[in-house]
């Protein structure tokens, strides 16, 4: 049964989460797309807890995921993520702008699909976010939740 999954995204800036939305849906995904702006609340919506309690049963499809957020930063969330059953086999793009060789290295070490750095220039961001999207949410094969 393939269902159209939810893409999550994690990102703390206002103005990156609009280009990011905004790229998404001009690549003409028909996948809803949850914004929320820290770790605390993308594993609160992944494990279905506090204000993400009713959400929709089943994983999202995709975790777009920013490194440098404020209560949780993008490697625990992740490092938390593998560590949970139903999780592990979520899809995980690091979209950050850290081009510290240690958050690369970190992430890897953690699991991440891909590690794409934000393009400072706003067309090749827009143009990255969009080639993502349709990557992930229509070309990518992902199990069924298990």
């Amino acid at each position: 049964m393939n269902t159209i999954r939810t893409i999550l995204l994690a990102e703390d800036s206002p103005a990156d989460a609009e280009m990011a939305i905004d790229a998404l849906r001009d690549a003409n995904l028909v996948n809803p797309i949850v914004h929320v702006e820290d770790g605390v609340e993308a594993l609160d919506y992944l494990l279905g807890r506090g204000k993400f309690s009713d959400r929709p049963e089943g994983n999202p499809g995709l975790l777009l995921l920013d490194i440098k957020m404020p209560r949780m930063d993008g490697l625990e969330v992740l490092q938390k993520m593998r560590e949970v059953e139903s999780l592990r086999r979520i899809p995980v793009v690091m979209l950050t702008s850290s081009r510290e060789e240690s958050d690369l290295a970190r992430s890897w070490d953690l699991g991440v699909n891909a590690y794409v750095v934000k393009p400072v220039d706003v067309d090749q961001f827009f143009a990255a976010v969009k080639a993502l999207g349709k990557f992930w949410a229509v070309f990518n094969e992902a199990p069924e939740d298990v």
